[in-house]
């Protein structure tokens, strides 16, 4: 029987497995998939969860639950030799072993992208995991909860509540503006607080924000931040954030205590413990039907898929003529790819990838948002309405997005939970405090 091994869990790999289950006959072919959490993760709504509009479990997606013919390894691919075949994995817990397969799939997704910047890698946090949209949460209501303790205009007052999300891309603009919206909610909860001491910047280093959208539209989207007390610099680059202590290339200076990264990223550094054939950036090269390719040729039995390749954008579309790495690539590239490998399995050809952008949509807060398909925007409340259609629709598995569309209609009534659990780092901290020990 052929082994399939899916290195990654996440948006393509999770589909390619998802769907390898339903097009492989019984005995076809056994799947593996690795990766060292087990629940893939929907990034667009880490910056719901940040703002705490969407639980953190609901927009995850247990593998064990859903992929119920695929073997499931918790663990790491520390290295792969394709010309051997086999693939190193390192579990959760466990000695390392080796691991035969015939077709390999590469689905390890991207990483956060930074530069040496004194104090980024000491003070900043990411946004593309599930445990960092939690952070963020809990510290921004941690922090409002220890500025109300202190006296007005003192310094530490203000450092707690300034926020800095640095990446003026659909991230950076979509978290920036759901943690302004959750501040200015949550101020009628702290009557010790006034809006005009809270602090939200963000900080661009190119003249615009989201290139994924029209100039018009980004201007937009400037004037509205502007509006609700949220100031954005373009044209400008971090030189510091050493202590907590923003230093701004246009010479201004402020302290804070979160700070959010969302600059950028890159294809899974693990790629460099393989012997793929990989380009500039570091991605796996890989033809329009997901097979990866080498200088001399197809690589046989390889294929990848996400944001960890440089697969081509046949519409003549994408950066640079490759699909830019988005939820809208991984999840159809990873759909296809199954097909993809069952076609291959039975003597079929592989089919190219194939995907017309269907345009930007972002969410700005509680209704608020940007549509962009073509010239025609949206703006405003419909904007977010079809936000939350979209991604709500383009949730994995009818059980999650029950839970994410019963969690949006019960904080339509209710509000938004405001509890920070930031104690949770710590959950032995009371117990280990009073528990009685051995008298010496």
């Amino acid at each position: 029987m052929p082994k399939i091994l899916i290195v990654g869990g996440g948006y393509a790999g999770f589909y390619t497995a998802w769907k390898l289950e339903k097009w492989l006959r019984k005995g076809e072919a056994e799947v593996t998939i690795v990766d060292p959490l087990p629940y893939m993760t929907y990034q667009p709504f880490l910056p719901e969860v940040a703002a705490g509009s969407i639980e953190p479990r609901h927009a995850i997606v247990n593998l064990r639950s859903h992929l119920m013919r695929t073997n499931v390894v918790a663990g790491k691919v520390t290295a792969i030799s394709h010309a051997k075949k086999t693939a190193t994995i390192t579990p959760n817990v466990g000695k390392e072993r080796k691991e035969k397969y015939d077709h390999i799939v590469f689905t390890a997704g991207a990483v956060s992208r930074t530069f040496p910047i004194p104090g980024v890698a000491e003070y900043a946090t990411g946004l593309k995991t599930i445990e960092e949209a939690v952070y963020i949460r809990d510290k921004l209501l941690t922090n409002f909860d220890k500025a109300a303790q202190l006296p007005k205009g003192s310094k530490e007052r203000e450092r707690l509540l300034t926020t800095v999300v640095v990446g003026g891309g659909f991230a950076g603009i979509e978290v920036f503006a759901e943690l302004r919206s959750l501040a200015s909610a949550i101020l009628k909860d702290y009557p010790e607080i006034t809006f005009d001491e809270t602090h939200f910047h963000l900080v661009e280093a190119m003249s615009r924000i989201m290139p994924e959208v029209s100039l018009k539209t980004s201007q937009w989207v400037l004037k509205n931040l502007d509006s609700r007390g949220a100031t954005v610099h373009l044209d400008t680059q971090l030189k510091s954030a050493e202590g907590g202590k923003i230093e701004l290339s246009s010479g201004k200076t402020f302290e804070t205590d979160l700070i959010v990264w969302t600059a950028g990223v890159m294809a899974s550094p693990m790629l460099r413990d393989t012997d793929f054939p990989l380009d500039d950036r570091g991605r796996l090269r890989v033809r329009p039907d997901l097979r990866v390719e080498g200088d001399e040729g197809i690589v046989a039995g390889a294929w990848g898929a996400g944001d960890a390749t440089a697969c081509p954008d046949l519409t003549g579309g994408g950066v640079g003529g490759y699909c830019v790495p988005n939820a809208q690539h991984a999840v159809r590239q990873g759909k296809l790819l199954a097909k993809n490998i069952v076609a291959v399995l039975r003597g079929e050809n592989p089919t190219d990838y194939f995907h017309k952008n269907l345009g930007a949509v972002a969410g700005l807060g509680l209704w608020v948002g940007v549509f962009q398909s073509g010239k025609l925007a949206v703006k405003g409340w419909p904007a977010w309405i079809a936000h939350r259609g979209y991604h709500g629709l383009a949730m994995p598995t009818w059980e999650r997005k029950f839970r994410v569309v019963w969690g949006w209609w019960n904080n339509f009534w209710l509000g938004r939970d405001i509890a920070s659990i930031a104690a949770a780092e710590e959950p032995r901290r009371i117990f280990e405090m009073y528990a009685s020990r051995p008298k010496k």
